[in-house]
């Protein structure tokens, strides 16, 4: 098996709980999230028509898309309504401060 290729995106400290922020390393969309002092990284748009996640509403685990109210479990990708509809997760890696992704979807989702 390959090694994973880690980017760097963003510095830990600029991640506080329960927030999220966009990145685009390679220019892909990625929304990085912390929740319960894990980082979890998922595609930055939503399923449904492409909207960016960023601007939605993160309560707990469970992110809102701005536009049509979809509901994601931001620890799975899982579209809460229908689980077989998901958004793609990246692993996450902190070293020194700095967070860094992996753009090779997770394996088991």
């Amino acid at each position: 098996m390959p090694a994973k290729d880690w980017t760097y995106v963003m510095d830990e400290a600029a991640l506080p709980e329960g927030k999220m922020t966009p990145v685009y390393p390679s220019g892909v969309n990625v929304l990085m999230a912390r929740v319960g002092g894990a980082v979890y990284a998922l595609e930055g748009k939503c399923a449904h028509m492409g909207c960016p996640l960023f601007n939605g509403m993160l309560e707990g685990v469970i992110l809102t898309c701005p536009c049509h109210d979809w509901r994601f479990n931001i620890r799975t990708g899982e579209f809460i309504d229908a689980p077989e509809l998901r958004l793609k997760m990246y692993q996450t890696r902190t070293e020194d401060g700095k967070l860094f992704v992996s753009l090779g979807q997770m394996e088991g989702l």
